[in-house]
């Protein structure tokens, strides 16, 4: 009996060890618990692959390559019906689809997307990056709006295969890589605020440039005082078009008078930057140099790059990380104060964006840069960091090569 409590001791100290590590490492990330099971899913196994009979002429490659712009030849397509569950999922050419317009997708907004990219590595194959905490946001953007739930591990391993077979679109330049859309849409044509009887769930693909094609450039951000993003206890922490629609002409707005993004605030809280999460890099009041950013409160979007940087900033062990809430007000008193050091966004679509100022109640407030860097030192760092793991050069678990 002695034994056996001892072992028991023992073990609770061990858990409570471990806890305390993988608490550190992963921050309390939103990605610490990932369960990617559900009660009903389709299965890669089952996959069915249709090939085109007539490829597409490839954009050049080059610079000139805009976001969004081309499509690859396949896309991803699993249906669901209430009551008969998921469809066999297929891989089929890319083709247009029709929907009724009774379409509850279009009255009241019953869809969720995600966003993510294929790279190449020097020896030319394809690789995703952290794809499976894609596979987790989806999953929770779609049970958010009442779409069918699924396996994140059996969509992720059907993603893998759409990858491979499109991987002559995915550009062999450093800079350049395939951007991933999976997406989740109501198939239901009837009018009336429901869960959807029917849905569709389809990946496609689109060959992209580098978001900084002669290198970095600082953005100068606009702290709007009359729009706000997303609400607390509301839907601002799921990837859904609804989020996105209406921030786009308060964005027209400001860069019409010269800035680049908003700077996204509730009540003076610091919120979202754009579409991307903003970072501070300061001496705090306390003397101490810290990383800062937004906690997630529920309207702040679980960004992959964010999480990516926690972590490769926590691992750094030089300075201080920190979730929590910010005032704008403590931005502001910083850059008086000349506290900050550096600021910038982060996001799939431009891992690292520099920010050279920040406009609130009508002052343009300077944020430093190096001229030579175009960016702030950390950022630099950081961002090369990522882009070594995305492309291979550095050896990491959160590289999925895909053979």
């Amino acid at each position: 009996q002695y034994t056996d409590i001892k072992m028991i001791s023992c073990a609770a100290t061990k858990l409570r060890f471990f806890q305390s590590v993988i608490g550190k490492r992963l921050f309390a990330s939103y990605y610490a618990s990932m369960d990617f099971s559900a009660k009903e899913t389709f299965h890669a196994k089952d996959l069915i692959i249709e090939m085109t009979q007539n490829k597409k002429q490839k954009p050049v490659f080059d610079t000139s390559l805009r976001f969004g712009h081309a499509s690859s030849d396949h896309m991803f397509v699993c249906d669901w019906e209430m009551g008969k569950g998921w469809d066999t999922p297929q891989i089929i050419p890319y083709q247009p689809f029709s929907l009724d317009p009774m379409n509850s997708t279009f009255h009241y907004a019953i869809e969720g997307f995600e966003g993510l990219k294929a790279y190449k590595d020097a020896k030319g194959t394809p690789r995703l990056f952290r794809a499976d905490l894609n596979m987790y946001r989806f999953k929770n953007t779609c049970k958010r709006i009442s779409l069918p739930d699924f396996d994140g591990v059996e969509l992720l391993e059907c993603l893998k295969e759409l990858i491979k077979l499109e991987k002559d679109w995915i550009p062999q330049q450093e800079g350049f890589s395939l951007y991933v859309r999976p997406t989740a849409i109501s198939m239901c044509d009837k009018l009336g605020v429901a869960v959807p009887d029917k849905a569709r769930l389809f990946i496609i693909c689109s060959p992209i440039g580098p978001y900084y094609p002669s290198g970095f450039k600082p953005i100068k951000l606009f702290c709007d005082p009359n729009n706000v993003r997303a609400f607390p206890k509301g839907a601002g922490a799921y990837k859904i078009g609804s989020n996105y629609g209406p921030t786009i002409a308060p964005g027209g707005q400001a860069i019409k008078q010269g800035y680049d993004q908003i700077l996204w605030m509730q009540d003076e809280n610091v919120g979202e930057v754009g579409t991307s999460n903003i970072f501070f890099y300061w001496k705090n009041q306390q003397g101490e140099l810290e990383l800062i950013t937004p906690s997630l409160d529920g309207t702040i979007l679980p960004g992959v790059t964010r999480d990516s940087v926690l972590e490769i900033a926590k691992e750094m062990n030089r300075f201080k990380v920190t979730e929590r809430v910010i005032k704008i007000q403590e931005v502001i008193q910083a850059i008086k104060e000349n506290r900050l050091i550096e600021a910038f966004g982060a996001g799939t679509a431009v891992t690292i964006s520099p920010v050279s100022q920040i406009c609130y109640q009508g002052v343009d407030y300077p944020i430093n840069i190096n001229e030579e860097l175009h960016a702030g030192e950390l950022s630099y760092e950081l961002s090369q960091k990522i882009f070594a793991i995305q492309y291979g050069k550095l050896n990491h678990p959160w590289s999925i090569v895909l053979e």
